[in-house]
């Protein structure tokens, strides 16, 4: 599979990453549980803020000119960057696509970076460890931290690292 085309997402891209980000939060029911709203749809606050918000930027990953993931950041008018959302379909797993996207996004942003997820998804702590070491070599710290206004869910992992 190519590497992934990472393009910084245009309003007319927004139809895309409503499908896309259905898939997203259908997976991350695995680990957090819960179910869709009555309509089918999930919570998208966070993609709307995407959208809208001018310290957020969505981009689209895409891999011969089909849909491919999304990443989503917030934070870039604060001292840290947060990769608020991130997402390969699965079709694209475990094929370099993920850290290619992820490295081309957080090459763009310079600076110091936090992404969280949850110890409950081995997938994703084993990349995101992976991520941080292959940005920042020895150079990132991990830490637990509560999940704001929700004390049923375990605490969230936190990757902090500096790039570039």
């Amino acid at each position: 599979m190519p590497m992934p085309d990472v393009r910084l997402a245009a309003a007319a891209d927004r139809a895309v990453f409503d499908r896309l980000w259905l898939m997203f939060r259908h997976d991350l029911t695995e680990f957090q549980g819960g179910l869709p709203n009555p309509d089918g749809t999930f919570r998208s606050d966070r993609l709307d803020a995407a959208f809208t918000d001018p310290g957020r930027r969505a981009y689209l990953l895409s891999s011969d000119g089909r849909p491919a993931g999304f990443a989503i950041v917030r934070g870039l008018d604060q001292p840290t960057r947060v990769l608020n959302s991130f997402f390969v379909v699965r079709g694209a797993r475990r094929r370099g696509v993920g850290l290619a996207a992820v490295s081309d996004v957080v090459g763009r942003h310079p600076g110091a970076w936090e992404v969280a997820f949850q110890d409950a998804n081995p997938t994703a702590v084993r990349f995101w460890r992976r991520v941080a070491s292959s940005l920042a070599g020895a150079r990132w710290t991990e830490e637990r931290r509560d999940v704001p206004g929700r004390p049923d869910l375990p605490p969230d992992v936190w990757i902090s690292f500096d790039a570039g």
